[in-house]
């Protein structure tokens, strides 16, 4: 049995997509390799309805409602993982898996602390959650941020009209466009593409500050056509995204929910450290601009204010 499916693991954005089906990969592990679950998501018919189907399989599971959007959400979530764990209510807590994420076309849009969505929910929500509960993790243990190749152009980006990262200040990265500024389809993207980024930088230097023995990797699950996070595209590359599912090879939650689960806690991946950055099924170098130094000790300062503003 390996080391890390003797604990527990928490997931966030567990109800569909990627979340959910790599929540049920670990719930439908064979006992010995079964982690206990915590579940972290928008409370509702959808979070029960995942955990319902977790504990038919045979896994121990918590939920705990959280939005996201709301960094006060998100600190009550920890609260209540860290009284779960003093307690004795669950094992110890070895795996963090911070897969939830958005993609919102419109950039004006603002969370409940006032920050821009995509950047709020897909990289400050999950700093502050991973930064409540850094010290309760039990080593070994494994942190899991979830990434995305969007952070740069190729020429199969361009021809689907997704925008890279355009990385600035932090504290910028983190505001809503200005109301007199049109939202673009660009826009939308580049938010998101600069949120990929952050994770990146912020799994870098994560790395250097984390305690012994607890190891951070990133996990971009390869183009999945068809999930919510196309919903935002028009309805003709939405077409072709439907049609593309059919390719043998491609990403589909399922193959990757399977992959996400084994790189939480499976022996082949104890190795991973240092953000290292896994496509689907391989460990591939970031461009060289995704490794800086000076932007990620940055990012790290300006996030600590941006939580401190909103607490």
């Amino acid at each position: 049995m390996n080391s890390i499916a003797s604990g527990t693991v928490l997931l966030t954005g567990p109800t569909s997509g990627l979340g959910k089906a790599a929540t049920l990969a670990m719930a439908n592990r064979s006992a010995p390799e079964r982690p206990n679950l915590l579940l972290v998501g928008r409370p509702g018919q959808a979070l029960t309805e995942v955990a319902e189907a977790a504990r038919a399989a045979g896994a121990t599971v918590r939920e705990i409602g959280c939005d996201l959007a709301r960094l006060a959400d998100v600190r009550s979530a920890g609260q209540k993982v860290k009284e779960l764990l003093e307690t004795g209510a669950v094992g110890p807590l070895q795996g963090l898996v911070a897969n939830a994420g958005v993609s919102v076309v419109d950039t004006h849009n603002a969370s409940a602390d006032g920050y821009e969505l995509t950047f709020a929910v897909n990289y400050l929500a999950h700093t502050q959650l991973i930064g409540d509960l850094l010290d309760s993790l039990a080593a070994p243990a494994r942190i899991v941020l979830l990434g995305s190749n969007t952070y740069y152009q190729n020429i199969f980006r361009r021809l689907l009209r997704v925008a890279p990262a355009d990385w600035r200040d932090p504290i910028e990265l983190a505001q809503p466009t200005a109301s007199d500024v049109p939202t673009t389809l660009k826009r939308g993207w580049t938010a998101y593409s600069n949120s990929k980024l952050a994770i990146l930088y912020y799994a870098h230097e994560l790395q250097r500050r984390a305690p012994t023995g607890i190891n951070v990797a990133v996990f971009e699950p390869g183009f999945m056509p068809g999930t919510g996070l196309g919903r935002n595209q028009s309805p003709s590359l939405q077409r072709i995204g439907r049609l593309m599912q059919r390719i043998p090879g491609i990403s589909s939650p399922t193959r990757s929910g399977h992959t996400l689960a084994s790189i939480a806690l499976d022996d082949r991946w104890a190795h991973l450290r240092d953000g290292a950055f896994v496509v689907k099924d391989q460990e591939r170098d970031v461009k060289p601009f995704a490794n800086d130094r000076h932007r990620e000790a940055r990012l790290w300062d300006a996030t600590d204010e941006l939580l401190n503003s909103a607490a």
